[in-house]
């Protein structure tokens, strides 16, 4: 590889320790810092400061060309959020670090968060406001502690967490009217106050790979534990021991690799360094902000953690090329932690000017300058965040201690620490200790906490299922029914129990959890209309690796969509997480439903079921939920990705187009059935025509088809001519186009289509009954299929 001339921007803490790395570098020749401070000033080999901004990008771009500048590295968010990268691309130097069209996952918090709701991935709920009045009315209705954040860059301090309602709403004032942090301001996000032990996990990507570094825990709050305002950030340690292997892989799967995946789908693949910050709820990670470069401080505790072996040019570039699966990125065992000492009146204002003083530090123990700068060759405070002690050592406490030694080493004029690092850290690990042996559910990987929150949030939406002759409300032991009170005088009770199938699978591979649960509800209740019964209540199944409550939640809220356009209630559920026979992140769901019919209307009435009959098709919505194990292959065979464009309807991915959920025919039939006008149905489920029209007919009697009587929808013609299905295939696997069958005698044809119609269903008249001897002894006869279903 070609010798490197880098030029690192930037002039904290993080770009001291950037520099302070590169410079180990076999690969690195010089690093001009742009413009630096006094730590990368003097004192480092290959590192030299050069007097030019950040966002000077005319200067920076000449200074490059002047120097054989090869390489830049870019430290803060401004000048990405700018276009740096495209400004350096112009001129062929390649740059670690994002596109500004990536690099508005942090520019713009309102991007971000619409970006996570887009691809599901976890977050609090929220909203975006403009308006001082709307946000104002959010809160009024919000039902959760609220967190402020101005959407744009606010050198993160733009965040208020008030305690009260009151203080929320002053809160909105001092943003979007009073501009307390200025044009940053212009837009506001208003979050859910999430609780639970924060992690922010740094992880190199090339647009399609991710690798994620040790997960350090910063310390925002000015002062001893957690009190104060937000700062920039008074110290961090790495790893934090309550990010455990299974949470960090759960990371992995739902937040890091969905972020650089949709990143790219969307067209603004990232490069560079990822930083995400998480909160660990009861409810799983969240996320609670992208930034698009190293942290600060955590830089300053995760680069001293990389191994001797691993070179952080080599894998910067790696980054640039789209090779990062080829380069090495390992970490020593061991901690790290590192103690900022801030200017007095910091986050406030502060003097600048103060002479600093260094004395030595030990072996494992680095003091990276941020608010510094040479005057007349004496070091002194230029910043509010002025230097950073760290220590590296086998344990953490061990770590802490080496710090702290490091900060005993500096003085200058109204220096100030925190003396707390890691205390949450030395709480957690104390807990452990004390409970080694102890060993609880949540051990075994079931979060009893996690269901409970389940419970509350699905709440609101079972609720609004309730019916006549049922209480929906769940939390208890069972669901109760009252047959009476529901009107049937001779009633017989009738039941069905169906999952999904393998469509879950898709729901699985696409994160789009939130109409599957439609799908459980039609394909049970569908079942009960064809024998003439009302759907009166439906129970749910949902069995889980790990409970996913956002996740779950989604579903939940499609079972109770597909109950409310039943007209069913949902009386009740049992969720089971069951690690180990679930992989982490699958689901599987099933549900039963009970409905009830008078005992003289029963359908199919097979002594009425004669020749001559007509078969009238109600449309489906598209496969519903039957032969997806066919379509995930010809999926996986053809050169179409989920996240494709839909080749039929571009204005969805292929993903989305594929789970249309199932039909639910309920309420547009009854009105006919209850006038007994129809003599019986067949719900089009797997089989297709071929093997379930003949279900509901009486043994001497066969069906004929007629193909061409409705249109053979787009997303048939795509399975047929990409999966290269033959035409009986297609009838014997699929719906076609048609989900439900209806027979009625010629006489009650048009009766029954407009009762339809006046439910805005669409009808067609698709086949007729035969003897057996009319149809050469077959069930089904399918007329100009080859004519008619061409892909």
């Amino acid at each position: 590889m070609e010798k490197l001339t880098i030029l690192l921007l930037g002039n904290g803490g993080r770009e001291h320790t950037i520099a302070w790395k590169l410079a180990q570098s076999s690969l690195v020749q010089r690093i001009f810092v742009a413009p630096g401070n006094g730590g990368t000033a003097s004192g480092l080999p290959k590192v030299e400061n050069v007097n030019i901004g950040v966002s000077d990008f005319a200067q920076l771009t000449k200074f490059a060309v002047e120097n054989k500048v090869n390489f830049v590295v870019p430290g803060p968010e401004q000048p990405l959020v700018d276009g740096v990268a495209t400004a350096f691309s112009k001129i062929g130097i390649p740059c670690f670090g994002p596109s500004a069209k990536a690099a508005r996952m942090e520019g713009s918090k309102t991007f971000s968060k619409d970006f996570m709701k887009k691809h599901n991935i976890p977050t609090a709920a929220y909203g975006n406001f403009t308006d001082a009045a709307a946000a104002k009315a959010f809160v009024e209705k919000a039902d959760f502690r609220v967190v402020l954040k101005a959407s744009g860059l606010a050198a993160g301090k733009g965040v208020l967490i008030p305690e009260t309602k009151e203080e929320a709403l002053a809160g909105i004032d001092q943003i979007l009217v009073d501009k307390v942090f200025g044009s940053a301001g212009n837009e506001l996000v208003i979050e859910e106050f999430l609780e639970g032990q924060e992690l922010s996990i740094l992880a190199f990507s090339d647009g399609y790979t991710v690798v994620a570094l040790p997960p350090a825990q910063d310390h925002k709050r000015i002062f001893d534990n957690d009190q104060g305002p937000n700062t920039g950030g008074m110290g961090c340690y790495c790893p934090t021991p309550v990010a455990t292997p299974e949470i960090l892989a759960d990371i992995k799967r739902t937040i890091l690799q969905p972020t650089i995946n949709g990143m790219r789908r969307d067209g603004f693949p990232f490069v560079g360094i990822l930083f995400t910050g998480i909160m660990l709820t009861n409810a799983g990670p969240k996320v609670l902000e992208y930034n698009v470069r190293f942290g600060d401080p955590e830089t300053e505790v995760v680069l001293p953690l990389l191994s001797d072996d691993t070179d952080l040019a080599e894998v910067m570039v790696a980054c640039t090329e789209g090779r990062l699966d080829a380069v090495n990125v390992g970490v020593k065992p061991g901690f790290a932690a590192t103690v900022v000492v801030a200017s007095g009146g910091y986050p406030g204002k502060y003097p600048t000017g103060k002479t600093i003083t260094l004395q030595p530090v030990d072996t494992d123990v680095m003091v990276f300058h941020a608010g510094t700068t040479l005057q007349d060759g004496q070091l002194v405070t230029s910043g509010g965040r002025v230097l950073a002690a760290t220590g590296v050592a086998s344990d953490l406490r061990t770590a802490v201690d080496r710090a702290y030694a490091g900060v005993a080493t500096i003085a200058f004029e109204g220096m100030f620490y925190r003396k707390d690092i890691a205390h949450r850290a030395f709480k957690y690990l104390a807990e452990q200790s004390a409970t080694a042996n102890q060993m609880t559910y949540a051990q075994s990987g079931v979060s009893i906490d996690a269901g409970n929150l389940l419970v509350q949030k699905i709440k609101p939406m079972v609720k609004a299922t309730r019916r006549v002759g049922a209480d929906s409300d769940i939390g208890g032991f069972g669901g109760l029914f009252d047959l009476k009170a529901a009107g049937f005088s001779d009633p017989i009770l009738v039941s069905a129990t169906d999952g999904v199938g393998t469509k879950l699978k898709l729901a699985h591979q696409t994160g789009i959890h939130d109409s599957i649960g439609i799908d459980c509800v039609a394909m049970n209740v569908n079942d009960l209309i064809v024998q003439g019964a009302e759907s009166l209540f439906f129970l749910d199944y949902y069995a889980c690796g790990k409970l996913e409550v956002e996740v779950a939640k989604d579903v939940i809220k499609g079972v109770a969509d597909g109950c409310l356009l039943a007209g069913c209630a949902l009386v009740g559920g049992e969720t089971s997480e069951m690690p180990g026979v679930y992989s982490i992140g699958d689901y599987d769901l099933a549900g039963f439903a009970v409905g009830a019919v008078e005992r003289n209307k029963v359908l199919p009435r097979m002594a009425e079921i004669q020749p001559g009959d007509v078969l009238l098709g109600l449309t489906s919505s598209g496969p519903h939920s039957n032969g997806y194990s066919l379509i995930r292959k010809i999926v996986e065979r053809s050169s179409y990705e989920l996240h494709s464009p839909c080749p039929w309807d571009k204005t969805q991915t292929l993903g989305q187009a594929l789970l249309t959920p199932t039909r639910i025919y309920v309420k547009q039939l009854l009105p006919a059935v209850r006038k007994d006008l129809i003599k019986a149905m067949a719900h089009i489920t797997g089989g297709g025509f071929i093997d379930n029209i003949p279900r509901v007919l009486p043994e001497h009697l066969g069906v004929e088809v007629d193909a061409a009587a409705w249109p053979f929808p787009d997303v048939f013609k795509w399975i047929m001519a990409t999966g290269n299905v033959p035409n009986r295939e297609m009838a014997r696997t699929f719906n076609c186009g048609i989900g439900m069958v209806l027979v009625v005698a010629p006489e009650h044809v048009a009766e029954v289509t407009r009762l339809c119609q006046e439910q805005n269903e669409v009808v067609y008249q698709i086949g007729r009954l035969l003897s057996k001897d009319d149809t050469q002894g077959q069930e089904v006869v399918m007329k100009h299929m080859e004519s008619s279903w061409i892909a």
